[in-house]
């Protein structure tokens, strides 16, 4: 069973050292086609300004549940 398990490991081991060279290459490729757009720095900050904006009415909600009832 030893054997088995070590193979397995190895066989993994084997397929993300080579898989993780692709994906950064893909992800290279993919920023470079991203940057190349005009509205990729517009969409970028509504994108966080709309997390933010989420982010504090959430935490609005959140605090105003907090309070007891006869405050």
């Amino acid at each position: 069973m030893g054997v088995f398990n070590r193979r397995n490991a190895f066989i993994g081991w084997l397929v993300i050292a080579l898989a993780k060279p692709l994906a950064k290459q893909k992800a290279r490729s993919a920023a470079r086609k991203a940057s190349g757009k005009k509205g990729g720095a517009v969409m970028a900050s509504l994108a966080a300004a709309g997390a933010a904006a989420a982010g504090l009415m959430f935490w609005r909600k959140r605090r105003s549940n907090d309070t007891p009832p006869g405050s």
